[in-house]
C-alpha cells in the first residue's frame, strides 16, 4: 500500500508503541489515509526509522521518544505532538509490556509492569489527551487482548491489564462522550515482527494456531488491523463507542 488517499486529511494522531509490529502497522495505515502522525516509542531509533520510511513516502509524520509509563514522558509527547501540527484527534494507546508466566510464578513485579505500561499509562495518555480531543471532538483506541477474554494460559499479568484497559474503555465512553469524544478497544492479532520470529521458532506450535482461526491466517498489522483503525477514526464509524472490536480472524467471539 502506497500513497495519500485523503481519507483522513486534516486529522492528527498519536500512536504509542509505534516502533514496531501492531503499532508501526497502524502508524502507517493512519498516515497513508492523509493524517498527520506523532509516532511515539520507547526506543527512539525504531520510531525514527519507521517515520523516515513514511516520510520518504511524502507523508507528515514525526518521531518521538516516549516511555509511557514516565508520566512526565506522556505529558511530553501529547504537548510535542499538538505543537507540531496544531491539534489532536485521534490517540491509540497501543504501548505496552509485560511477562510470561503461569499464575504460580507471577510476582507483584511481573503485575507492577503490566500495570505501569498498560491501564495505568492508558489512563496517563488520555488524560493528557482529554483537553486537545475536546477541542476536536475526537477518539480515543485502546489495545485489548483476546487472551483476556479467553484466558489463555501464562497470561495472567498481561491479561490483567488489558481487561482493566477495556474497562477503562467503557468508562471514558460514558464519561467523555457528551463532549463527542468517542472510545473504543481493539483486541487484534497480527504477524508482526515478534509473531515471525515465534512461527519460525515453533512452526508446529504456529500451524496449530492458524487451525484455530477460520481465516486461516494472522492479521496483517497495516493492512488488518491499521485499516480497521482508519475506520474508527474516521466518521465512518461516528456511531460507535464503548465497544470492543475483534481482529482475530474469527478465532474468538465475545458471545
Amino acid at each position: 500500500m502506497g500513497g495519500v488517499t485523503g481519507r483522513l486529511v486534516d486529522k492528527v494522531a498519536l500512536v504509542t508503541g509505534a516502533g514496531q509490529g501492531i503499532g508501526a502497522g497502524i502508524a502507517a495505515a493512519l498516515a497513508k489515509e492523509g493524517a498527520a502522525v506523532a509516532l511515539a516509542g520507547r526506543t527512539v531509533a525504531k520510531v525514527e526509522a519507521k517515520a523516515a520510511a513514511l516520510s520518504a513516502l511524502g507523508l507528515r509524520v514525526i518521531a518521538l521518544q516516549a516511555d509511557v509509563s514516565v508520566r512526565v514522558d506522556v505529558d511530553r509527547m501529547v504537548a510535542e505532538t499538538v505543537a507540531a501540527f496544531g491539534r489532536l484527534d485521534a490517540l491509540v494507546n497501543n504501548a505496552q509490556d509485560s511477562t510470561r508466566k503461569r499464575l504460580v510464578d507471577i510476582t507483584d513485579e511481573d503485575v507492577d509492569l503490566a500495570w505501569r505500561t498498560g491501564p495505568l499509562a492508558s489512563l496517563h495518555c488520555m488524560q493528557a489527551a482529554l483537553p486537545h480531543l475536546r477541542e476536536t471532538r475526537g477518539c480515543i483506541v485502546n489495545l485489548g487482548s483476546s487472551t483476556a477474554i479467553t484466558g489463555d494460559a501464562t497470561f495472567g499479568s498481561y491479561a490483567m491489564a488489558k481487561e482493566a484497559i477495556r474497562a477503562l474503555t467503557r468508562v471514558a465512553a460514558t464519561e467523555w462522550g457528551p463532549d463527542g469524544i468517542r472510545v473504543n478497544t481493539i483486541c487484534p492479532a497480527a504477524f508482526s515482527e515478534s509473531a515471525k520470529e515465534w512461527s519460525e521458532e515453533h512452526p508446529d506450535a504456529f500451524a496449530k494456531v492458524l487451525k484455530n482461526i477460520p481465516l486461516r491466517r494472522m492479521g496483517d498489522p497495516e493492512v488488518d488491523i491499521g485499516r480497521a483503525v482508519v475506520a474508527l477514526v474516521s466518521d465512518d464509524l461516528g456511531y460507535l463507542t464503548a465497544s470492543t472490536l475483534v481482529l482475530e480472524g474469527g478465532r474468538i467471539t465475545l458471545g
